[in-house]
């Protein structure tokens, strides 16, 4: 035998030999990190000391969006695009109009196990290679197995309503009652009124004819999938896993109450959870775990006590992950007016205040507020309102006056990215003959952030001003205090609500009209630089920093030694950020940054930070 002969023989060997490993779970080879990387660009995440954390240490805000309520459609099988390549265009969109960092990734049960025991390969590999679309982009993702209403197979043909979630040999196997929902103005009073809802859900819960098994093993294959088909590099930016979205009893057992039912029913389920996420590969990784949705309805009747409140001290394998839509406003009843500053305020100060008795980080993975219909005019005040309370504990009326009062940012994900709003064509139900292309094309709900243009082309459906938003997306050390003053509109008036004082009046000079934030914090000694992520609006020639570190208009590219830096954001999109290297230790530090001055002197520069020193060092001790 020649050498030749032989030399092409070896290479068959190992060519099946290294198939037959790939296939048998090996990682494929690691991949480049996302252009534009920088030597401290390791997405990692964890938990530690209540706050979300990287590789440098630094305290991490994960800001995205859902992706997306297609996966709760029909039409392209449960995923949420139709093809990479829309993966792909959206996750550019994503990072450079919206700018997003982290999506809550949206997985369909039905479709990944459409038998019973068994399953769909091809679904999970069209899913993971969706999820690489927004990896290689330089986004996190955090996965989450999605269901509404348990499953659209518990619906007739002609309901006025569906669901997603279950696998229709999941609903066979119960036998549930015909659904309706008698008189229900919104799809979410199914949950508490519909028998077919309550009834199935109730037996998920209870792993009536071994359902709850069926789920867990589905989910940890899936992410042990993920795990083998990602490169090490991509899986690192895989942020946890959200097990169940919007948990509830359905049904609660005699003499149960909601709190009892989170304690005895749902952690129980969690701990399962996270047990399958060890064995899959990702015990390094948090589950994002949800009480019951209800735990913090702003409506008293809607209201059940909850929050995981018997669950003890999370830790870093888990993450409080929790739910806010404002009901009131959503009903048309309760709320006539529009939302105003520090509308709620409270209500994220509870979604701090349980995480940090938890010990662990917290995330609002999903807020919204519909865009079409007869409240879509409560949005704009809806949203920014929203916005403010992830940035901070206060209304913008008290924030200059108790900055240290601020405390840190929060984690959040809008609901939701599709950028098929408004083009769907999903038969619901299955029906033929009920072809919705409108909205969301689901339940009536018009809540995307974005659509495509007629050219195909992502564009925004809301105020760029409300959605790219200046944020710490990295912050080397403690969060001291944190806001930022989008001057997003509400149709032609700008919403001012934190206005700079007029006892700072070279700052409010130099802010005039212009958006600006404001970060303060304490640092911790380490090399890598805090970073805020820049919105379009904020070209670098157009943008001004003041701060203890330096005061800089139209700041100059980032290196090791420039304290004061811009620099591309992971992934090549075209997305910017703002970098301040502070080697010491334990200092109070502050930023000031603004799209509002034109070349500002040198003079108004000088007199501005000596403002904002004086005012840094007299309100945070």
């Amino acid at each position: 035998m020649d050498m030749p002969t032989i030399r092409v023989r070896l290479l068959v060997v190992l060519a099946v030999l290294f198939g037959s490993l790939s296939v048998a779970g090996v990682p494929p080879a690691t991949a480049a990190p996302p252009p534009g990387s920088l030597w401290f660009d390791d997405p990692t995440v964890t938990v530690k000391n209540g706050r979300f954390t990287d590789a440098s240490g630094r305290e991490v805000v994960l800001r995205g969006y859902n992706v997306s309520g297609e996966t709760k459609l029909a039409e392209n099988k449960g995923l949420p695009f139709a093809s990479v390549a829309d993966a792909r265009k959206s996750a550019t969109a994503l990072r450079a109009l919206g700018g997003g960092n982290t999506v809550r990734f949206l997985l369909s049960w039905a479709y990944a196990e459409p038998e019973r025991g068994t399953v769909d390969t091809a679904y999970l590999a069209a899913a993971t290679d969706q999820m690489k679309a927004f990896l290689d982009a330089g986004i996190r993702v955090y996965p989450d197995f999605h269901q509404d209403l348990y499953s659209r197979h518990l619906f007739d043909a002609d309901s006025w309503y569906t669901g997603d979630g279950a696998p229709k040999w999941a609903v066979d196997a119960g036998n549930y009652p015909d659904e309706s929902c008698g008189i229900c103005l919104f799809w979410g009073q199914n949950i508490t009124q519909n028998e077919a809802v309550k009834r199935a859900t109730h037996d998920f819960w209870h792993n009536a004819h071994g359902v709850q098994d069926a789920f867990l093993a589905t989910a940890e294959k899936t992410m042990a999938y993920v795990e083998q088909h990602l490169s090490a590099d991509q899986f690192k930016g895989v942020a946890g896993f959200d097990p169940y979205n919007e948990p509830h009893a359905g049904v609660y057992d005699s003499g149960q109450t909601s709190r009892a039912w989170e304690k005895d029913v749902l952690w129980p389920f969690f701990e399962k959870f996270r047990a399958r996420m060890d064995a899959a590969g990702w015990r390094d990784k948090p589950a994002f775990v949800e009480p019951n949705l209800f735990w913090n309805a702003n409506i008293d009747f809607q209201k059940q006590e909850g929050g995981l409140l018997d669950a003890g001290k999370l830790g870093p394998r888990y993450v409080f992950n929790t739910h806010f839509y404002d009901q009131k406003a959503i009903s048309g009843v309760f709320m006539w007016g529009k939302a105003a500053d520090g509308q709620y305020a409270n209500d994220f100060r509870t979604v701090r205040d349980r995480a940090a008795a938890a010990q662990t980080a917290a995330v609002v993975s999903e807020f919204g507020h519909p865009l079409a219909g007869n409240v879509s005019d409560k949005a704009p005040t809806v949203l920014k309102a929203m916005y403010q309370a992830l940035d901070s504990r206060l209304k913008g009326a008290d924030w200059w006056s108790d900055p240290a009062a601020s405390g840190p940012v929060l984690s959040g994900s809008q609901w939701q990215w599709d950028i098929y709003n408004g083009r769907h064509r999903e038969l619901m139900n299955g029906n033929p003959d009920k072809v919705l292309t409108a909205g969301d094309a689901w339940n009536d709900e018009d809540l995307s952030a974005v659509r495509l243009d007629d050219s195909g082309k992502p564009v925004l459906r809301q105020d760029a001003r409300l959605l790219d938003r200046l944020y710490p997306s990295a912050t080397a050390g403690t969060t001291v205090g944190f806001t930022y003053e989008d001057r997003s509109r509400d149709g032609s008036t700008t919403l001012t609500w934190t206005p700079v004082p007029d006892t700072l009046p070279n700052v409010k000079r130099l802010v005039g009209s212009g958006q600006y934030g404001l970060l303060l914090w304490r640092s911790d000694g380490g090399r890598a630089p805090t970073e805020l992520h820049l919105p379009a609006s904020f070209p670098t020639a157009s943008t001004t920093v003041v701060s203890d570190l330096g005061t800089v208009h139209a700041p100059p590219a980032y290196t090791s030694t420039t304290p004061v830096g811009v620099a591309q954001e992971p992934g090549g999109t075209g997305s910017r950020r703002l970098l301040l290297t502070a080697p010491d230790s334990g200092v109070l530090h502050y930023a000031l940054v603004t799209n509002g001055a034109t070349a500002p002197s040198a003079d108004l520069l000088k007199a501005a930070r000596s403002e904002l020193a004086a005012w840094a060092a007299k309100e945070v001790s």
